[in-house]
């Protein structure tokens, strides 16, 4: 059994919380770990709902969700000098809040950045409506409920109740709450910010994004605590192939959609070279302490340099890791012909790569073009590209992120950097020059995660948890040691 350090919780926060979730709490997720006072977890709550009941997707924008964060800043104590809006200079319904606790100036800002826009979510898809707030079985239902208003709300409160404990870090905190993160990159509110904006933020030091890293938990159990360090750079491509057409009564050797299906075949089997970085040893360390086996040597050789190939082929067969030991690279749509009776006069198919950091967009295109050994066949970049560098973990970090979690959930809790295979806001403030950490204070359950998908939900002391994470995680990164 492990042994868990226990921290007090006041008893009005533990009763509060206990009438929140009810007598009939989901079974499989652990107890919470402590939470806030009570007139704090009101101020999350509603910011939480409120949030949430706003359909702030790309068309729309997140000009309501700004209101919202700006109202309840301003009526817990922070005044129009500690709030600056910025709304996107070519799309002013994509606005962007930022706010600044004044600090005694020992040390460069740290800024936190929190997207307030979502997936868009379709009514009859659902068993819930997506955009009403609501609590059934010990869970809040909701679209953003998991990604990411949540972790907005759980931010917002956290500086209200700093705000109100009169707490003056050592160096400024710095919360840019943004939009546009669920689309391409033709808008971003933290790439907007960094651009145009330095005013505002171009002092940060650290950046904490919660749109990433988190605890897991699987049967019950936590079982780790990820803080997300580097991502792999995200490049569509478009392969092409094109001839004559004709008609179906007369078919040729030279069809379109062959020519092309034989080079995408050749591409599903080819494996891209098995790469790590800092990050990725630094996990294969980490997890390896909890495998046994092949699987634990496996893990522990590449946690070393030069990377044993025979050992990541055989972690790589488990498709998580897989996808953080290479560049990855999949067919993802098709289209091809007119009519069934015409021969197709072209063909293509979008290919989604989640490329290794370091690698660039022509090593992937013409490694693209080269599998598919066909010079019939034309690849080009659909998109621009937004170089994702490595934030090499900093053990000073590390080290205060993994206080507060031993501290609110136990010592045994492994905290490790991890290497993303999605993408996030980190990109954009990571090229500007800022280390920048993934962090979120939630726990999902591996085995049911809802972000982006139908029923999104955020469980009730899972919530109230990642805000008090939030709050300790402010002190612990803005007092000096």
């Amino acid at each position: 059994m492990k042994k868990i350090l226990r921290t007090v919780v006041p008893a009005a926060s533990v009763l509060a919380l206990a009438s929140l979730l009810g007598a009939a709490g989901p079974t499989n997720i652990p107890p919470p770990g402590p939470v806030p006072p009570v007139e704090n977890q009101k101020i999350a709550h509603d910011i939480f709902r409120d949030l949430v009941e706003i359909r702030s997707v790309h068309d729309i924008g997140t000009k309501g969700t700004a209101d919202v964060i700006v109202k309840y800043l301003k009526a817990n104590g922070f005044t129009d000098a500690d709030i600056h809006i910025a709304p996107e200079t070519k799309y002013p319904n994509q606005v962007n809040v930022v706010v600044r606790i004044k600090g005694k100036g020992k040390g460069k800002p740290v800024m936190w950045i929190c997207h307030m826009d979502v997936v868009d979510a379709r009514a009859e898809d659902w068993t819930l409506p997506p955009y009403k707030f609501t609590q059934k079985d010990g869970y809040f239902y909701g679209r953003g409920t998991s990604d990411m208003k949540d972790e907005d709300a759980a931010v917002a409160a956290s500086l209200i109740r700093l705000k109100k404990e009169g707490y003056v870090p050592d160096r400024d905190i710095i919360v840019a709450f943004t939009a546009d993160e669920e689309v391409g990159l033709e808008q971003d509110g933290p790439n907007f910010l960094v651009k145009n904006r330095k005013d505002l933020v171009g002092d940060a030091g650290l950046v904490m994004n919660p749109d990433g890293g988190s605890g897991e938990i699987k049967n019950g159990k936590r079982i780790d605590f990820a803080i997300e360090t580097v991502q792999k750079t995200y490049m569509t491509f478009k392969m092409e192939t094109t001839n004559k057409g004709g008609h179906s009564s007369e078919p040729r050797p030279d069809n379109a959609i062959y020519q092309l299906a034989a080079g995408l075949t050749k591409i599903s089997n080819y494996v891209f070279p098995y790469k790590t970085n800092a990050t990725t040893r630094a996990y294969f360390q980490t997890i390896a302490q909890t495998s046994s086996g092949q699987r634990k040597t496996d893990l522990l050789a590449l946690s070393k340099e030069p990377v044993d190939n025979a050992a990541a082929a055989r972690l790589a067969k488990d498709t998580s890791l897989n996808a953080i030991l290479h560049t990855t690279c999949v067919a993802t749509m098709l289209k091809a012909g007119v009519q069934e009776n015409a021969l197709p006069s072209s063909a293509d198919a979008t290919v989604q790569c989640r490329v290794f950091p370091g690698e660039s967009v022509e090593q992937v295109r013409s490694t693209l073009a080269g599998i598919a050994g066909d010079p019939g066949i034309k690849v080009t970049l659909l998109e621009p590209v937004q170089p994702a560098p490595e934030t090499v973990p900093d053990a000073k970090v590390m080290g205060s992120v993994a206080k507060v979690v031993h501290d609110m959930w136990g010592k045994d809790i492994p905290v490790m950097p991890t290497m993303a295979a999605g993408a996030s806001d980190s990109i954009f403030t990571r090229a500007a020059g800022m280390p920048s950490y993934g962090v979120g204070g939630g726990w999902s359950d591996i085995d049911d995660v809802r972000a982006h998908g139908r029923d999104e939900r955020d469980e009730i002391g899972n919530f109230y948890q990642t805000v008090e994470f939030t709050y300790r995680l402010m002190k612990e990164l803005t007092t000096a040691k």
